[in-house]
């Protein structure tokens, strides 16, 4: 899942940003973004809208009010459940303008560092995903991998499948930095509804690891992967799961809503249905394996970061005095405890039991096309 922040680790001689570089572009980047914010953050949004994206329903009931606790950019979102079908969306949504905005910095720019990090750490991971693959096509000669980012996945995913070609498609310039490191052989940049017709019927397997939750139309982005993917091959879904009970227990601090940037949350039942309709046949659900052990470090360590100073941000009028600083390190410093608590609770006793407790946090979906 997407379990970064905007911050950069402080980085030695390597090439790398270090902490006074990033204290430089901070000061840089800050009359763009005061500008931006000079005339509020209502201008980000669309009209509020009275049905749902995914039924039409309109028994809908508010299901969160949060904040942007991973960047601390202004704004108050919201995501609406509907009582028809369990879906949960962002009402009102990001406009272009906003996903622009909060978007920015966020895996690149200020935020690359920390993504780069985060991500390319995760190799066991990945290799995980590739080898769900395995019990339905062991040697797919081309892969397609839609929302790669920096194109991790698809390094991993070569030590399991060594002879399959793996393209990435990103709508940032992290996929491009992916084929310059040769962890893609191709990279496509841009929408992939835009640039389905370019690749219709290419692919043994296209895959979407916690990407569809971030589209503005998921439909659109199902329809452009039945076009990528060739008669008998596959799709390869992995979403957060809305309807994990960590979602009530820890409210606001489940990583997974991952506010603003998690526009649809859909019920596993939802997106078989849809699937289905389609034209696909759904060959595998699984539960268990795509969880990923962190809810309890993440809500602590959401916690205390909205509770400590901030950390500084272009998106902040001024840079945090001293004493501002200092305070949010002992903040931290004093969170540690429970940090660690979290993590090895998260590992050791929720993570074998996680399907059994319906506290996975995330589900992965096999669909053959017919």
């Amino acid at each position: 899942m997407s379990d970064a922040s905007d911050e950069s680790e402080p980085i030695g001689e390597a090439g790398r940003t270090t902490d006074a570089d990033r204290a430089a572009r901070v000061a840089a980047l800050r009359p763009a973004y005061q500008a931006d914010l000079a005339d509020g953050t209502d201008r980000f949004f669309e009209p509020r809208r009275a049905s749902c994206p995914w039924c039409g329903s309109i028994r809908l009931t508010v299901r969160l009010r949060t904040t942007d606790l991973l960047q601390h950019k202004p704004g108050h979102f919201m995501l609406d459940h509907c009582g028809e079908c369990g879906h949960i969306f962002q009402n009102p949504r990001l406009n272009d303008a906003g996903l622009e905005f909060y978007y920015r910095d966020f895996y690149d720019g200020l935020g690359e560092d920390r993504m780069s990090g985060t991500l390319g750490g995760r190799a066991g991971m990945y290799r995980d995903r590739a080898e769900a693959m395995l019990p339905h096509d062991s040697a797919p000669k081309n892969w397609l991998d839609v929302g790669t980012g920096h194109g991790h996945f698809c390094e991993a995913a070569r030590e399991v499948l060594p002879d399959t070609v793996f393209d990435g498609l990103d709508f940032t310039e992290g996929v491009e930095l992916a084929a310059r490191e040769g962890r893609v052989e191709h990279a496509y940049r841009g929408s992939f509804p835009d640039l389905a017709a370019e690749l219709t019927a290419r692919y043994d397997v296209v895959s979407m690891f916690h990407y569809l939750e971030h589209s503005t139309d998921p439909d659109r982005e199902l329809r452009s992967a039945y076009e990528a993917v060739r008669p008998g091959g596959h799709l390869l879904i992995e979403v957060p799961d809305p309807e994990s009970r960590y979602a009530r227990l820890l409210g606001r601090w489940w990583l997974p809503w991952l506010q603003p940037q998690h526009l649809h949350l859909m019920p596993v039942a939802n997106l078989r249905r849809r699937l289905t309709d389609l034209g696909f046949t759904v060959v595998a659900e699984q539960h268990a394996e795509p969880h990923d052990p962190v809810d309890l470090l993440a809500a602590v360590w959401l916690a205390l970061d909205h509770t400590a100073p901030r950390e500084d941000a272009p998106w902040l009028p001024a840079r945090p005095g001293p004493a501002r600083r200092g305070l949010r390190a002992a903040v931290l410093l004093a969170g540690a405890p429970a940090l660690a608590l979290g993590a090895l609770l998260d590992r050791f006793l929720v993570r074998p039991l996680s399907h059994r407790l319906r506290l996975s946090n995330a589900y992965r979906l096999v669909a053959r096309r017919d």
